[in-house]
């Protein structure tokens, strides 16, 4: 047997003239709308994303032919895979049956379709139907019958699915006709198709009637992807190819800082090309807001609404700003456009200020976003604009900057008291003396905050028991600049930065060891921006070395339930999750429990992207919500590798007078007590 003609009347040569020509109109359309799509997204800055092709190529395969991260959420995951590859399997179907209707027969007389590959063939296309059919069934139930709250309903949401679904129903019907009228014994094989033509019955007319219907709603469908969400069919792969292989976290320096006439973002056109597209690619899944702290605790931060505030407001002010064709812009030159009053300022009026304040550069949404989109390193860029442009930001922002210019450090302790914690414990200065291993880069939480100084206290003894090579710069510390550079501040930043660097290499600093993952991710992954590269490791990696090479050794029992807090820049931003598990595991009469959100998942202590130094007026603490968590869990102890953890943990304890029930220590202090 081989396959019967694809429709009962195919071969009536004027229906296949017909068929072509009307093809050409949803084509055609859908070219006119990529076109124009891409020459929108060309009106941002320039940017290179074209390294490392065959990797790119890779996350292409493995992101959306494998759906690695939408698979994450398992219900909707699956129900998008099964419509994904039923959709897949039916084109490539279709296109199978084309070649050789339309080409290998027509004009060779060759047939391939033939035989147990029919069978096959035609089992797999009516599989992957069915699944594609369960699949855009369960997503429509799910967006309207339980309505999940990160999901908000629009009419393209229900014309998209109302049109899939219409597609793979009239194609079913189309075959059960066809099967009711040619009545071939083998077509059993065709499950769907032969199972349902025993009640459709067999008319010709109904297969034709039935057959255009399909056709012209694969027609509709082909012309309405660029009019909807149904366009990310093209913009998620693009964007997963040409997806960010910076470091996690890693801000993108201001070029030509001393020569830039403007610095951040206040002008859509201001971002780059890729920034641009990612306002294409984002499909409104609401993901990234599951898992914002600043969303869940009643911010008025969505990183779904910022994007898709942007795209809105790119694509209401595209006519003006791509009005002049084909003029080239150089290095942070925007397009010159007519200033239109109806057009609402992108920040304050698009984007709130308060929303753009609120966010902790946790790194939740970027981990969350199956296609890569990037939401908070853009509201980096409106607060670089903001504070270095318009001197613009909150008070308490105000008071760290000026503490950070004058003393090095956020709180404005005098930069001569840095190394005073120190004084009686016998370190190496390494102005005296620089022949050392490791630095240890105390950072300013644990130089001047009472709370951590007795972690670095603990840290320090414990390296002089395992015989650790160590030192510290003393008072010729500086900031890491972390919090200044989250803050908008980058000429701070730079300052800072270019400093530490400077006396780094004056000592010959190779290894250098941090207790803060702030100042670790900085030090580590964006201090090379400023040609500072430099081997850099948190205390926990280093802890968890002493011990495996029996350098630390355990005699005392710590009999305590211990459930151990992430750090978003320890954990999400540089995927140091097992080190200080195992460091705890190690423990003797230590029982490890995890918290509910824990590892990628973990929810943010408050503190991160220079919130430490902000008061927090708008909905729930953050920290409180983490604690309320760590309720749940029932330790006795929550274990943090973080000064900001502990800070904000802490606090969180006390002012929800916890204290009886739980306290939260850096593991630092639980190794020393089992010494």
């Amino acid at each position: 047997m081989e396959i019967p003609s694809r429709e009962i009347f195919w071969n009536v040569g004027h229906v296949r003239l017909i068929v072509y020509a009307l093809a050409l109109i949803p084509a055609l359309i859908f070219l006119y709308n990529l076109v124009d799509r891409i020459k929108l997204w060309r009106i941002g800055e320039k940017e290179k994303r074209t390294n490392k092709v065959f990797k790119r190529i890779k996350d292409v395969i493995y992101y959306v032919f494998g759906h690695k991260k939408v698979l994450v959420d398992f219900i909707p995951g699956w129900s998008h895979f099964f419509l994904f590859w039923g959709f897949v399997v039916l084109f490539l179907g279709t296109a199978t049956i084309v070649v050789q209707e339309d080409f290998t027969k027509l004009f060779y007389n060759i047939t391939f379709i033939k035989g147990n590959f029919y069978l096959f063939f035609s089992f797999m296309l009516d599989l992957f139907g069915i699944l594609a059919l369960i699949g855009v069934s369960i997503l429509l139930i799910r967006r309207y019958i339980f309505r999940p709250a990160r999901l908000d309903n629009k009419a393209e949401d229900a014309i998209s699915l109302i049109l899939i679904i219409a597609i793979l129903c009239t194609g079913f019907i189309v075959e059960a006709f066809r099967i009711g009228a040619t009545k071939p014994p083998f077509e059993k094989y065709s499950f769907i198709g032969y199972a349902l033509s025993s009640l459709t019955g067999g008319s010709r007319l109904a297969h034709k009637t039935f057959w255009w219907i399909h056709m012209s709603l694969a027609f509709s469908f082909i012309s309405y992807i660029a009019y909807s969400k149904l366009f990310h069919i093209i913009t998620s792969p693009l964007n997963i190819f040409f997806r960010n292989y910076a470091h996690k976290g890693v801000l993108k320096p201001i070029q030509d800082m001393e020569e830039a006439e403007t610095f951040g973002v206040h002008k859509i056109e201001e971002f780059s090309w890729k920034d641009l597209l990612d306002l294409d690619a984002c499909t409104r899944c609401g993901r990234c807001q599951d898992n914002c702290p600043a969303w869940l605790t009643e911010k008025p931060l969505s990183p779904k609404e910022v994007i898709q505030d942007m795209k809105n407001h790119l694509l209401q002010k595209a006519p003006v700003i791509s009005s002049k064709p084909g003029v080239e812009k150089k290095p942070g030159e925007t397009i010159p456009a007519e200033e239109n009053p109806s057009f609402p300022a992108l920040i304050g009026e698009v984007i709130s200020e308060d929303a753009i304040w609120s966010c902790t550069t946790c790194g939740a949404c970027e981990e969350a976003c199956p296609v890569f989109i990037e939401p908070f390193p853009k509201l980096i860029e409106y607060r670089r604009y903001l504070a270095l442009m318009e001197s613009k930001f909150p008070n308490e922002v105000q008071l760290a900057f000026k503490n950070m210019e004058n003393n090095s450090n956020p709180w404005g302790i005098g930069s001569s008291t840095r190394a005073d914690w120190a004084k009686d414990l016998g370190l190496k200065i390494l102005s005296e003396d620089s022949d050392v291993e490791y630095l240890y880069y105390v950072g300013c939480s644990a130089s001047f905050d009472d709370l951590n100084k007795k972690v670095a206290t603990a840290l320090v003894e414990i390296f002089n028991k395992a015989g650790l090579s160590f030192g510290i710069l003393g008072v010729e510390e500086g900031c890491c600049g972390d919090s200044a550079r989250r803050l908008g501040n980058e000429y701070l930043y730079s300052i800072m930065a270019e400093s530490n660097i400077e006396t780094f290499k004056k000592y010959g600093v190779k290894k250098i060891i941090t207790s803060c993952p702030h100042g670790y991710h900085t030090i580590k992954n964006e201090y090379p921006q400023f040609g500072g590269n430099f081997e850099v490791y948190h205390h926990t990696e280093i802890l968890l070395k002493l011990i495996k090479e029996g350098k630390i050794k355990f005699t005392k029992e710590v009999n305590k339930v211990i459930a151990y807090h992430d750090s978003c820049y320890l954990g999400r931003h540089n995927d140091i999750y097992d080190a200080p598990r195992e460091i705890l595991k190690a423990i003797p009469g230590v029982k490890l429990i995890e918290l509910k959100r824990n590892r990628e998942n973990s929810f943010c202590c408050g503190a991160g992207g220079g919130r430490m130094w902000m008061e927090e007026n708008l909905g729930i603490r953050i920290n409180h919500a983490r604690v309320d968590e760590i309720v749940q869990a029932n330790p006795n102890i929550v274990a943090t590798a973080c000064p900001f953890c502990l800070t904000m943990i802490v606090d969180g304890i006390k002012e929800k007078e916890l204290d009886k029930k739980f306290s939260a220590e850096d593991l630092v202090l639980l190794v020393k007590e089992a010494l």
